[in-house]
């Protein structure tokens, strides 16, 4: 039997002890062979497992596989999702250590002045070591995260923010590092902060926050899906298990009629009028804005005539 193949075998045991609380016994067991697989991204990404160690760590009333859950999480977040480390820090600690030391000199080379050039002199370096001290603090602090781009820093609180929405399963990374993370893989991608940056940015926070879909952000935090992989993602991967199976209708629908790009529509029963409550209606897609986001679909009710569009 193959690792992925086992690891399945194991998330649907887990996923019934979750699910009704029976056979908590063997959950033990299961957590020390997952322990000793090798068990890479791909397989994270198929089986789940991730979302399934923590739904039992939650439902377990037992502290040592609430203990052993919580480890595997970790170290498949670690996995995952390890950045790489960053030497601004060492180089900015250098120039400000060499710029004291010039500011030393000067000062007391200025000692033998007059006392007013004196004061112009220390209040100026004051000034210095203040303008220093808050960039120093502005790069080890989030959102600004070293930089002074004012629309990057606003794009990492609205990711932020959308991550903070519903409760964050514990042994998962911090928002405000996962938006860090993910904005930096978008910024690497356009080199600036234009029109298709901003869109890309929009279409992440709209299905990050939606609260029908919180399977993409649950996989996101606890690092089933990484950084790269999220700033990539098309609206079509990134919609909801619902929503891909009503698009799947549609097209299915669509194409037995022969009907999707012509001006009379599809019929459907899948959509309900919210004035009239019949399911008699008839819907057209359309392309309405960029590429990078999902088509709208425009919707009339052949019964009462009431229209409504739905993205």
């Amino acid at each position: 039997m193959s690792v992925e193949e086992e690891v399945f075998r194991i998330q649907k045991k887990m996923s019934k002890m979750a699910s009704d609380g029976t056979g908590q016994d063997q959950a033990l067991d299961l957590l020390k062979a997952l322990q000793t697989l090798n068990i890479n991204l791909d397989i994270l990404t198929k089986t789940r497992i991730g979302m399934t160690v923590n739904e039992l760590r939650k439902s377990s009333k037992d502290d040592e596989v609430i203990a052993l859950a919580k480890t595997l999480i970790k170290n498949w977040k670690r996995f995952l999702a390890s950045p790489a480390p960053t030497t601004p820090n060492h180089s900015s600690t250098k120039e400000g250590s060499s710029n004291n030391s010039s500011a030393a000199k000067s000062t007391s080379g200025a000692k033998s002045s007059s006392s007013s050039k004196d004061k112009s002199s220390s209040s100026s370096s004051s000034n210095n070591k203040e303008k220093k001290g808050s960039s120093s603090s502005s790069q080890s602090s989030f959102p600004s995260g070293g930089m002074t781009d004012a629309v990057r820093i606003k794009c990492r609180e609205m990711l932020a923010a959308a991550l903070k929405i519903g409760e964050v399963p514990e042994g998962c990374g911090e928002p405000e590092e996962m938006a860090a993370e993910l904005e930096d893989a978008i910024y690497s991608e356009f080199k600036n902060t234009d029109m298709k940056y901003k869109n890309r940015i929009r279409s992440r926070v709209a299905n990050l926050k939606d609260p029908k879909n919180p399977g993409l952000r649950g996989n996101f935090m606890c690092g089933a899906v990484t950084a790269k992989q999220l700033a990539k993602m098309t609206p079509e991967e990134m919609a909801s298990d619902e929503m891909k199976k009503l698009r799947e209708k549609f097209v299915k629908e669509a194409i037995n009629d022969a009907q999707l790009a012509t001006v009379q529509g599809t019929k459907t029963d899948l959509l309900k009028c919210a004035k009239c409550k019949k399911r008699n209606c008839t819907y057209n897609q359309l392309q309405t804005r960029s590429a990078d986001e999902p088509m709208t679909t425009f919707v009339m009710c052949n019964e009462c005539g009431n229209r409504w569009k739905f993205c």
